[in-house]
């Protein structure tokens, strides 16, 4: 399919001009002329050079979670029409907004062209689209259920990006607060204490000794300032590295799981993750040692992943999916129950959508807590903060004042 642009006239004389994908220039002329419109002029359409073009081949947009729901969405509006992938594909190219995504498309098409599965075509595109993404859609084309599939997939990523707003609308408050006090702590320390600091040095009287550590600290702050700077971006640079290695990122993924406050909040975020995706691949009919493989890449999580792997092994030797979820030591009795109904009555979906439906609700819950429970922490290290700059600048001050009282009388 190649594409080309014409220019036509309508029933009333008007001139039209567009652009159209055919074979050739005589299929564009048939379809123009099916449509009401003659044509006048038809040649292969030339690549747009725009700046916009530049930029996306050294910084791509990104691909974000309301673009997959949207494609979700759309994929399973057309199937249901009975609109062919192929045409499916060519519409939502030219209508995307998101140019990655709708280059993505474009490259896809050609793979189908090709001979490609729509799973293939996507496949290719990693960045894109998630092995569990794909994995569905491989299913679907196998089974013959491509149309549930994107109405499956559609419903999980707006359960994702629900939850994940729902975070950072709990955090956003208090990682402003926590910057609002870097920011005057450096203030403070840079440009108020040293000014008191020569004050207090006028009269040559002994200083308390909170007075004195805070004078030493904005001292060295001021000397050394580029050390500490150099320093912190050594360690987050140094961190960055380390979670990025296999090791470094299942000790870290292991630790989130044990924070105080947000421990519990990632911990219940994982698990439904997990119980919504296994029970969506187990509705669609995936394998039981396919789906955990599948399930455990899109967890986020390279700690739980090895335990659902764990879990996986455990069933490939012969052993009952609750037997090996207990060994794996990351599920609660709740969960431990329903798996354990579930595959003793063949419901197994049915009962792991209801855990997942429960903890969706518990995380939102756990957000909401998460919320007030760090409102008091930030008040409290506020009135520290007040608490030490008043005893180690006001004291003294205090001190001086009683001392030119005393003088006068």
């Amino acid at each position: 399919m190649a594409l080309f642009e014409y220019k036509a006239r309508g029933p009333r004389g008007d001139a039209q001009h567009g652009r159209m994908e055919a074979a050739t220039a005589d299929g564009v002329a048939t379809r123009l002329l099916e449509g009401g419109l003659t044509p006048v002029e038809i040649h292969p359409a030339r690549a747009k050079q725009s700046i916009s073009n530049d930029l996306d081949a050294y910084f791509p947009q990104p691909v974000r979670t309301e673009d997959l729901i949207q494609f979700s969405r759309q994929m399973y509006s057309l199937t249901r029409a009975g609109v062919p992938i192929l045409g499916a594909l060519a519409g939502l190219t030219s209508t995307t907004r998101n140019r990655t995504l709708s280059k993505t498309l474009s490259e896809m098409r050609e793979m189908l062209e090709g001979g490609h599965e729509l799973a293939s075509a996507l496949n290719q595109h990693p960045k894109v689209f998630s092995p569990f993404y794909v994995a569905m859609i491989r299913v679907g084309e196998t089974s013959g259920r491509l149309e549930e599939i994107f109405q499956q997939l559609s419903y999980y990523l707006e359960r994702e990006k629900t939850t994940r707003d729902q975070i950072k609308k709990a955090l956003r408050y208090p990682s402003f607060v926590l910057f609002v006090i870097a920011v005057a702590v450096v203030l403070i320390m840079y440009f108020v204490v040293p000014n008191f600091s020569r004050f207090f040095a006028n009269f040559g009287a002994e200083l308390p000794l909170p007075t004195r550590i805070l004078i030493g600290i904005s001292d060295f702050t001021v000397n050394y300032w580029f050390w500490l700077l150099g320093g912190l971006v050594a360690l987050v640079m140094g961190f960055v590295n380390y979670t990025r290695t296999e090791q470094g990122r299942y000790n870290w993924d292991k630790f989130k799981l044990r924070l105080p406050l947000a421990g519990p909040v990632i911990y219940r975020a994982t698990i439904a993750r997990f119980t919504r995706l296994f029970a969506i691949a187990q509705q669609a009919g995936v394998p039981l040692i396919t789906g955990l493989t599948v399930v455990s890449r899109a967890l986020d999580n390279s700690y739980i992943e090895e335990r659902i792997l764990t879990m996986r092994n455990g069933i490939e030797r012969g052993e009952s999916i609750s037997r090996t979820a207990a060994g794996t030591g990351i599920f609660d009795s709740l969960s431990l129950q329903m798996l354990a109904v579930g595959e003793e009555a063949g419901t197994i979906d049915e009962l792991l959508a209801e855990v997942a439906s429960y903890y969706e609700r518990e995380v939102e819950y756990s957000i909401d807590r998460l919320s007030a429970a760090i409102e008091p922490i930030l008040t409290f290290v506020v009135a520290g903060m007040v608490l030490v700059l008043g005893i180690a600048i006001f004291l003294p001050l205090w001190d001086i004042a009683s001392v030119a009282l005393g003088g006068r009388r």
